[in-house]
């Protein structure tokens, strides 16, 4: 049984499906905890709400080895998801769970990934662009942005017309049928992310 920690910093829809497709049946893992570096985000009251630990921590205690390493072991941490968290992972926590950290970034990467690419700001890009479409990329975390090795992609088409609130909508459906999927595809045991 994988023990997940989620990291997320903003209004916590990631977050909260990913709790209620793990608590559902025996699908190889739980999350554990759930880590946030916004205290005002409302992913804390919505996963408190659903029974599991939420730790808020500022950025240096997240960049602390010896916050964060006592606090992942004695969750029996061994997989780190990454849904809406604004804050790079310092090296010591990709070090330690390298291979064992996945995002999900709401564009097709490459394009559209990097340094403040996140969020409303990838959507405003994705139609600024004139793209044709865009997608949901879940991938490794690794020491650079963006960087790590893809797992798994959709897509969905950019209408003529479309604005980012439009495309951040149909991005959010993506993620919401996918993300959970893909985890357990990919670090549990047994569901395919193509069901």
């Amino acid at each position: 049984m994988r023990r997940i920690a989620i990291f997320a910093s903003g209004r916590g829809s990631n977050a909260v499906n990913i709790i209620k497709y793990f608590s559902c049946g025996d699908r190889g893992a739980a999350v554990a905890l759930v880590i946030c570096n916004n205290p005002k985000a409302e992913v804390t009251e919505r996963c408190r709400s659903l029974g599991v630990h939420v730790e808020v921590l500022s950025r240096a205690d997240i960049n602390s080895p010896e916050v964060m390493c006592p606090l992942l072991e004695k969750h029996e941490v061994d997989l780190i998801v990454l849904a809406g968290f604004l804050q790079m992972l310092p090296p010591f926590l990709t070090g330690r769970f390298a291979g064992n950290i996945v995002n999900i970034h709401p564009s097709l990467l490459p394009r559209f990934g990097g340094k403040g690419m996140y969020g409303r700001h990838v959507h405003e890009a994705v139609v600024a662009a004139g793209e044709s479409e865009t997608g949901i990329t879940v991938h490794l975390v690794n020491d650079k942005y963006d960087d790590g090795r893809i797992l798994f992609q959709a897509s969905v088409a950019v209408a003529p017309g479309d604005t980012a609130a439009d495309v951040e909508h149909k991005v959010h459906l993506l993620e919401k049928a996918h993300f959970p999927r893909v985890i357990a595809a990919t670090f549990c045991r047994g569901e395919s992310s193509e069901s």
